[in-house]
């Protein structure tokens, strides 16, 4: 089993999103549909004014917002969708405040662009994407910008809104890199949080509650492909001793390394779990019984072969391991209790052996 995660690459997509947030491709759709209406209710203000060229630039934006959502619907396309919006608003904002309508305030629509470039974009995109509206904003503002656009705003006025727009810019930054390093955090702990419910402490295998469902998900596989899978379970021979002789933080050593054993020999496809104190459980897909009491009898030589250093004294381990094959449409239960009865023949054989099931 693997080790927890230090970074949220390893989660998928639909993890990553934290509980309250709204989906970007959501955002993108309301944001969308809420500035619909507005611009059409512009474009009808410009209609009264014979203003054709604001009144066609307005519709074709206010209809090109609506497609851009609908493709998304049908195609579910999140890049093109996002790249599409941008776009569209980005040109929406360069016309107002090129064309100066409304008197010139419909330039202040530019401080909606920040947050929304930055929520719905990565912050490289956030940056890059602003920087070059500021930079265009500036030089719109320049006496040759006003010459060339004729716009309507006094230096007063353009001194300001540069001002405010830029200090808002570096807040939206700062702001929403402060969200997505929050964001990163509480996924990475959520993350250590469900491994933690899903693993043993003290040796990192799958604890018995993960067994559970990996065998409950290997059974429902065979039910419906039919490929025969195998368990193994095994327990250290006089465990007790150990810990009554040298205590149990050497016992915890064993334990430790009978895990250790495992993940050497065992397939990276078997599931490994600690089914409780000193007992192991070993889920191998694909396999059938006398395969599996293959694996078993290597695994109980490397431990057998391997000891562990308490004060100055080697001490070794032996375990004895019961195996057995899913048979039929029988339920998981009758599977666990076949290993169960072979690993008890396993010990009283004498121990430090593997038995199969009916042997």
């Amino acid at each position: 089993m693997s080790e927890p995660s230090k970074g949220i690459s390893g989660l998928p997509p639909e993890r990553q999103r934290i509980i309250g947030e709204i989906p970007v491709p959501t955002l993108i759709n309301w944001l969308s549909l809420g500035a619909v209406p507005l611009l059409f209710f512009f474009a009808i203000r410009a209609w009264g004014r014979d203003d054709a060229l604001l009144v066609v630039m307005l519709t074709a934006i206010a209809l090109s917002l609506v497609l851009n959502t609908l493709a998304y619907l049908i195609g579910k396309h999140k890049t093109l969708h996002r790249r599409g919006f941008i776009c569209l608003i980005t040109l929406l904002f360069m016309y107002l405040a090129i064309a100066g309508i409304e008197d010139g305030t419909a330039v202040l629509w530019l401080f909606a662009y920040p947050p929304i470039i930055f929520y719905i974009s990565s912050l490289k995109v956030g940056i890059v994407t602003c920087a070059f509206g500021l930079a265009s904003l500036t030089a719109l503002f320049t006496p040759v910008g006003a010459d060339l656009f004729n716009t309507p705003y006094s230096n007063s006025f353009k001194l300001m809104m540069i001002s405010v727009l830029a200090f808002e810019m570096i807040c939206c930054f700062v702001l929403d890199l402060s969200r997505r390093r929050a964001k990163d955090r509480l996924i990475i702990l959520a993350h250590e949080h469900e491994y933690a419910a899903k693993h043993d402490a003290m040796t990192g295998l799958a604890n018995r509650r993960e067994g559970l469902q990996q065998l409950e998900a290997e059974y429902e596989r065979y039910l419906r492909n039919q490929r025969r899978f195998s368990v193994i379970l095994l327990d250290i021979d006089l465990f007790k001793s150990v810990n009554d002789n040298f205590g149990h933080q050497a016992g915890d050593k064993l334990i430790a390394l009978v895990a250790s054993k495992l993940r050497d020999t065992c397939r990276k496809i078997d599931t490994l779990s600690r089914w409780g104190g000193e007992e192991f459980l070993v889920i191998l897909p694909e396999t059938d019984c006398k395969e599996a009491t293959h694996m078993a009898e290597r695994v109980r030589k490397a431990i057998a072969a391997a000891s562990i250093d308490h004060d100055g004294s080697r001490i070794n381990a032996t375990i004895s391991a019961g195996v057995a094959s899913i048979q039929g449409t029988e339920p998981a239960d009758n599977l666990l209790q076949r290993a169960d009865e072979a690993l008890y023949n396993a010990k009283a054989s004498g121990r430090n052996k593997v038995c199969k099931e009916g042997s």
